[in-house]
């Protein structure tokens, strides 16, 4: 069954008004938590890519991507959990995974499945919430995965 219903949360898919790249975070967690999902990327066998600035490098340890000099450009780790879906990792701080989803990719049950099994993976490992903002409404999650029920809920009314 899925977790949500793409009629149910449609509204919050909508790239003209939602902004089409929402800010998905694991708030509260470590260097350890980072190397946990680098982790989880490299057990699914999901296809990634790490960057800095415009230079392809192997996938480092999540402790030497974040004590990188703050001056210098963040690096990033794209994620495809799928051949079409792709999330964008950024190394802005130790203590928040963040990354970016294009709504854009995400139009439908199918991939709205996608996504949740994306960050019900993603919180089952950190045994932490994911949560998503639109864009620019960072701290008003409309989605999120939920600890307790272990599964990706509606955290704001349509």
């Amino acid at each position: 069954m899925a977790d949500l219903l793409w009629e149910d949360v449609s509204s919050f898919f909508d790239p003209d008004s939602m902004g089409s790249l929402p800010d998905v975070r694991v708030p509260d967690v470590s260097a350890e938590g980072w190397q946990a999902v680098l982790d989880l990327v490299a057990e699914k066998g999901w296809k990634c890519q790490y960057s800095e600035g415009e230079t392809v490098l192997p996938v480092p340890r999540a402790e030497v991507v974040l004590s990188r000099p703050m001056d210098v450009e963040c690096p990033n780790l794209k994620v495809w959990p799928t051949e079409d879906v792709l999330a964008i990792f950024r190394f802005l701080d130790d203590e928040v995974i963040d990354f970016d989803v294009d709504l854009r990719e995400l139009q439908g049950q199918e991939r709205l499945d996608v996504l949740c099994g994306f960050l019900r993976e993603i919180g089952r490992r950190l045994g932490r919430p994911v949560l998503m903002d639109a864009e620019g409404a960072y701290g008003h999650p409309i989605i999120g995965f939920d600890v307790e029920t272990d599964r990706v809920v509606l955290l704001m009314e349509p």
